[in-house]
């Protein structure tokens, strides 16, 4: 099992991270923006994390599988993809329910992974035919890369796993980190361990407040450099299991480089968010005349709860009549909310939009 040591540079990771976190929290997008972002985030995770496998697609061609109807028939590089989708959005409504980390999930993740492939291919590998090796294999030479444990072992080392996650006191990013390091080393099944890793480490981040509302793609930054994943998991320790992988010596090796791509992966996050709610709130402004800008400028700093017409009328010095017209304006852009008793206004709020993004509006405007 691979045992946590915090490092200055890790614990400057987490720090950063936890900046970013703040950020991103701060950063209220409208449902149907965020919705956006999180299914072009889903697609380029599955591009990703089966791109770091093989995987020959394009991102365009990842794209328009994943938007074909799912009864049509799909060649293994389209089904792929599909499963890391499908992946995904059944850990986000598991997140939603806080599922406790379990054997149970493990096995959930995988079988999605896996859909449409034999048998033998879903669950938990047993044994090998007498004389045969269960390894991975380099696909140049045909030497074994890493020879996982026995497959005896698997389930001891899962529960041991398991019991890790819910009882440890390390923090959500390191446990993350272990979680993705303990399955591709234990590499329970006869494929999808590493796409089961990458799933469900993201999982742990989910579940603990470093899921960042579904944006963006951390397994984009595992494919940029796929040999610096390998080398960081692989620690320079030898292929077999049980000669240093079961205990690895410097596990700081992996957690900083698994740290460092979390890192990269929130500042691209802040810097999606930031830019797609002021993209938003630009256009709904860019629908406004100069004097509905000055009234919505004026509402901001004035009201924190309802107001009529009338009043505002009194304090900005012009007609009840020329106030709905702008605050009519205001409610068709999502501003401003009318407050309807007995099927007529009786009065206006603030949106929630605009109470979120209250700082945005008056630098834009």
């Amino acid at each position: 099992m691979i045992k946590a040591i915090l490092t200055n540079e890790i614990l400057k990771y987490i720090t950063e991270i936890e900046k970013n976190r703040y950020k991103v929290s701060n950063v209220k997008l409208p449902k149907s923006v965020a919705g956006r972002l999180r299914k072009n985030s889903k697609k380029k995770s599955s591009y990703a994390s089966n791109k770091i496998e093989g995987n020959p697609l394009s991102e365009k061609q990842v794209d328009e599988v994943i938007e074909m109807d799912e009864r049509k028939h799909f060649l293994k590089p389209e089904q792929e993809v599909r499963n890391y989708f499908l992946a995904l959005q059944f850990l986000e409504e598991t997140a939603k329910k806080k599922e406790r980390f379990s054997k149970k999930l493990i096995l959930d993740v995988q079988k999605y992974v896996e859909k449409g492939a034999s048998k033998e291919k879903i669950g938990l590998r047993g044994p090998m035919p007498p004389g045969v090796l269960f390894a991975v294999y380099d696909s140049q030479t045909g030497n074994p890369d890493y020879i996982p444990p026995e497959f005896c072992d698997i389930p001891k080392l899962l529960d041991e796993l398991v019991e890790y996650v819910n009882t440890t006191n390390d923090h959500p990013l390191i446990v993350a980190a272990v979680v993705h390091y303990q399955l591709v080393t234990i590499h329970p099944f006869e494929d999808g361990n590493g796409r089961t890793a990458r799933l469900l480490s993201g999982y742990i981040l989910d579940i603990n407040g470093y899921g960042f509302n579904g944006i963006g793609s951390l397994e984009e930054y595992f494919a940029y450099d796929v040999n610096a994943y390998y080398e960081s998991i692989q620690m320079g320790l030898p292929a077999l299991y049980y000669s240093g992988r079961n205990d690895p010596p410097h596990p700081e090796i992996w957690i900083e480089y698994f740290l460092r791509m979390v890192l990269l992966y929130s500042g691209k996050v802040c810097e999606l968010s930031e830019a797609s709610a002021e993209d938003e709130i630009g256009i709904g402004l860019s629908y406004l005349k100069s004097r509905e800008k000055e009234l919505l400028l004026f509402l901001i700093k004035k009201y924190k709860g309802e107001f009529t017409p009338i009043e505002v009328s009194r304090e900005i010095g012009v007609t009840n009549k020329t106030v709905i017209n702008r605050l009519s304006v205001l409610v068709k852009n999502g501003f401003v909310e009318p407050l309807i008793v007995k099927q007529r206004i009786r009065s206006y709020k603030l949106s929630d939009f605009t109470k979120d993004n209250e700082k945005m509006i008056k630098k834009l405007i």
